[in-house]
């Protein structure tokens, strides 16, 4: 991509660059004369988001000569928007020793290059760059003569936010008034590879666990198994399930110990196994994943109908142009520990649940006038979603379960789209992910952990979104669930600008139109125009009435400098949407065509 050069040669005054201050002031001798021959480039000319960044490289040049012991010139960077409202600083070059260097060519030239950065948001496009050079005294409160402000680029093209993502849609869960709460509780656990220990974070249901033992709810069995993934740091220690099922174990007893006054330990039938070297649960996870039949059977083949030993097996695992999903998505969870509980407790029959829940609401009554379903079920009475929540934030805080977090989360996330304020709908959309995570700890799911990506990545917190589809995609689930998991994690990868990992994520998902049109931009951004526009023509195929595939179409004929192709597909996508004739105004993609006829013309 070529660079913008503002120049300053001798003699030639270019208005808004060079300052010829009166007087003859040492300052304005050092202003003159390193801006006489100055050079200043920018890389790249137009501004780019990348990311939740934009990143640009200056390299300025200036002559030697204007070198004076006490002073120095700058050349402070700043970037103005809004219309020239507002002005947010970015940095700025000093020609003091240590920071520049002679130019290899000219040594009478002194070079500084340098990278910047500043955060991206909306409303800085368009916006501009600018250089305000200055001489000042390097002591401290030293003068400073300043001159003309530079403009250096423009900025910013967005074209690497035009990410699809297509939400799925989330709804409650269907709620009855079942009195039996008789059941059996299943709470998985993972443990660190080659170690047995608790632990009391991500993947564990050690708080769920506690919950249920203080809820004392008559307890007639425990059943615990645990078991250990094929790799080395496991299977070396070869006790190292039956370690984990009693880590386990004397976790549980002790617990009820000390918080249940219900149950007894010796009232208790416990029943244990501990899963050694079994290859059955590893192609289990390996046929609920993301890897594709052909995968899969490769795995299924090497497993069951390749000779050697267990660890033999395993290396041989390593050898697959695949093991890197192995290792990260199904190994961790074949670190794990099951603790299955069946309990029972006294039914009880309906009466007026719906008034008794709002008197338990309103703390009129104690909470245990219902079940847990019934206080839930009480939520589906009332079309008011701020009823349904003060419902469903009882309900939480009076019984603990997933379900009771995970419908409030649903109702927050209904909230939030009824939210005109973007500071309030973000409140909303980060306490639906946080009570999404408690549900999903307490009954995790691939599922479940997407709902909370999901959440936050509505919200705007991309890392906690891509840790959390990341748990998601290790749980292992229905090919569906994945599928949709690895195509919104491929999306939030294009937005921080990860395109190489979004093309892996993609990889594993499939053939939508929100895949297609995302693989057809990360080819966009890496340069590949003829490439794009064949996946294009697949999202056509898919949507001919759908205006955004025409106007990406045509930012990859305005990049490869088509102008009629480009008129063409800009002219399809404004007859289907007219709000794309304001937006290829504004967007710098067609900077160079602006003012011509055919651009014009399309947009009448």
């Amino acid at each position: 991509m070529p660079v913008s050069v503002f120049r300053l040669l001798p003699g030639v005054a270019l208005v808004g660059v060079a300052v010829f201050l009166p007087g003859c002031s040492p300052l304005s001798k050092v202003l003159k004369q390193a801006q006489t021959g100055q050079e200043l480039t920018v890389q790249p000319t137009v501004l780019e988001s990348n990311g939740e960044n934009v990143l640009f490289e200056v390299t300025a040049k200036v002559p030697a000569s204007h070198l004076r012991k006490g002073a120095a010139y700058n050349l402070g960077l700043t970037y103005r928007y809004n219309n020239g409202l507002r002005e947010d600083t970015v940095g700025r070059l000093t020609f003091i020793s240590g920071e520049y260097v002679y130019d290899e060519q000219n040594k009478d030239q002194l070079v500084i290059r340098k990278q910047f950065s500043f955060p991206y948001s909306p409303q800085k496009s368009p916006g501009e760059l600018l250089a305000l050079p200055d001489a000042r005294e390097t002591k401290p409160g030293g003068k400073r003569v300043k001159g003309n402000e530079i403009r250096l680029a423009r900025g910013i093209v967005t074209t690497s936010r035009l990410v699809v993502r297509q939400d799925t849609a989330i709804t409650l869960l269907p709620e009855t008034a079942d009195n039996n709460i008789s059941g059996t509780r299943v709470l998985p656990f993972f443990f660190d590879a080659g170690k047995a220990e608790i632990r009391n974070f991500l993947g564990t249901n050690v708080a769920a666990l506690e919950d249920f033992i203080e809820a004392n709810q008559h307890t007639e069995r425990v059943m615990i198994v645990a078991g250990h993934s094929p790799d080395s740091l496991d299977r070396h220690d070869p006790r190292l399930a039956d370690k984990r099922v009693k880590a386990l174990m004397n976790y549980y007893k002790k617990r009820v110990d000390t918080d249940s006054y219900l149950n007894k330990v010796s009232q208790i039938d416990f029943e244990t196994e501990a899963y050694h070297r079994r290859w059955d649960l590893f192609l289990s996870k390996v046929q609920q994943s993301a890897l594709k039949p052909g995968q899969q059977d490769s795995v299924l083949l090497l497993i069951n109908d390749t000779p050697g030993t267990y660890a033999q097996k395993e290396e041989s695992l390593h050898r697959l142009s695949f093991y890197d999903y192995l290792d990260q998505y199904i190994y961790p969870v074949m670190r794990f520990g099951t603790v299955a509980v069946r309990y029972s407790a006294p039914k009880r029959y309906d009466s007026e649940i719906y008034l008794l829940s709002k008197k338990i609401v309103e703390k009129q009554t104690e909470a245990d006038a219902l079940t847990p379903e019934e206080l839930r079920y009480s939520a589906s009475l009332t079309p008011l979603l701020a009823e349904k929540q003060r419902i469903y934030e009882t309900a939480v805080a009076t019984t603990g379960l997933w379900q009771a977090y995970h419908n409030l989360a649903v109702v927050l996330l209904l909230r939030s789209e009824k939210e005109v304020n973007p500071k309030v709908q973000r409140a909303y959309l980060r306490r639906a992910a946080v009570n999404f995570t408690l549900a999903a700890h307490r009954n995790p799911t691939a599922e479940l952990f997407y709902r909370v990506g999901s959440a936050y990545h509505r919200a705007g917190d991309k890392l906690e979104a891509l840790q959390n589809y990341d748990y998601a995609i290790k749980l292992g689930g229905p090919r569906a669930v994945l599928s949709k998991i690895f195509a919104d994690k491929a999306a939030l990868e294009i937005e921080v600008g990860q395109l190489d990992d979004a093309l892996r994520s993609l990889s594993f998902s499939s053939k939508t139109y929100q895949n297609i049109m995302n693989r057809a931009l990360i080819y966009v951004l890496k340069g590949n125009y003829q490439g794009a526009a064949d996946i294009y023509a697949l999202a056509i195929a898919l949507r001919p009435q759908d205006p955004l595939v025409y106007y990406c179409l045509a930012i990859v004929a305005a990049r490869q400098q088509n102008e009629p192709a480009m008129a063409m597909h800009l002219r399809r996508a404004v007859q289907l949407d007219r709000t794309y004739a304001n937006r290829a105004v504004e967007d710098l993609e067609f900077r160079d065509f602006a003012k011509g006829k055919q651009f014009m013309e399309v947009l009448r």
